[in-house]
């Protein structure tokens, strides 16, 4: 009989300790399968593989990203497989460029959203995209970051495009990105998206559009024809330019600079995935299921 009530004592206290609490193994089918179906996928990861295996996709092909400089563990904690990836300023998964295939999207006109659900740390982060800086004088073509403060999108989401892969004349830099009004907040679950139309660059945070008027852009005075400084809205951005074909690979977690690789992300990453064309602002919002793991 005695250990008859220790038992019901432990189940009683194990129940009531575990009650609220969601398994991470469980993650979200709902969000999973209302992804999968959104027309237009290209690729989406959910970070469910265990560190030292190649982070494989669903949708028009797998996509195998492998680690660089190092291995990525796996968190059992995440909003869609119940999993996710732990980025730091070592690693990065990738993607070599002649194997990129639909993920290479590029020409006039064309358009294409990235979205990842992330817990950010802080500091410059790239989240994923087809971005390198530095090869061949830059092969820049879209990309996702979380925080550019140069010009004008410190802590925010950052949705970068280019055609030529260079700096942006007469700029040292690539200026040419969207960046959300709202900021990112460290340490918990956010959904960070862009979209580009072949017009339009738009960011967006927690499924969100928040427009930004025009704005002195930060570190643009002083160049031939900006002698005091360029004024852009930074979101939605105007570039009617399109995306180039400039050969970079696919990165997630950091991007090629002139010093090596760096702009590592810092935080964990729960999914990530690419469509090729711009998701209305229905749709981001429709996608904007985040759970806070604690």
């Amino acid at each position: 009989m005695i250990y008859r009530v220790i038992l019901l004592l432990f189940l009683s206290v194990f129940a009531f300790l575990s009650w609220g609490k969601t398994p991470a193994k469980r993650g979200n089918p709902e969000l999973v399968s209302k992804i999968k179906s959104t027309s237009g996928l290209v690729a989406f990861w959910d970070f469910h593989e265990k560190a030292g295996q190649s982070r494989k996709a669903i949708g028009l092909g797998r996509f195998p990203l492998k680690e660089q400089k190092g291995q990525i563990p796996r968190v059992s904690e995440g909003p869609l497989s119940g999993y996710s990836a732990l980025f730091n300023d070592s690693a990065f998964l990738s993607l070599p460029n002649a194997k990129t295939g639909k993920l290479n999207i590029y020409g006039k006109n064309l358009g294409v959203t990235v979205m990842a659900w992330v817990k950010w740390e802080g500091k410059t982060g790239f989240v994923g995209g087809m971005w390198n800086e530095y090869a061949s004088g830059g092969k820049r073509q879209y990309g996702l970051f979380v925080s550019l403060p140069y010009y004008n999108g410190g802590d925010q989401v950052c949705g970068h495009i280019s055609y030529t892969g260079k700096p942006t004349p007469p700029f040292p830099y690539s200026i040419d990105y969207s960046a959300s009004k709202q900021t990112v907040e460290k340490g918990q679950w956010q959904f960070v998206a862009f979209t580009y139309d072949g017009q339009y660059i738009r960011s967006y945070l927690n499924g969100e559009f928040d427009a930004r008027e025009q704005e002195l852009i930060k570190n643009t005075n002083g160049f031939p024809g900006y002698p005091e400084g360029m004024t852009h809205s930074k979101n939605p951005y105007f570039y009617p330019d399109g995306m180039g074909n400039n050969g970079s690979d696919f990165t997630v977690g950091a991007v090629l600079l002139a010093r090596g690789m760096g702009n590592y992300f810092r935080g964990q990453i729960g999914g990530l995935a690419v469509f090729d064309r711009a998701l209305s602002p229905e749709e981001i919002a429709g996608l904007n299921y985040v759970r806070s793991l604690k």
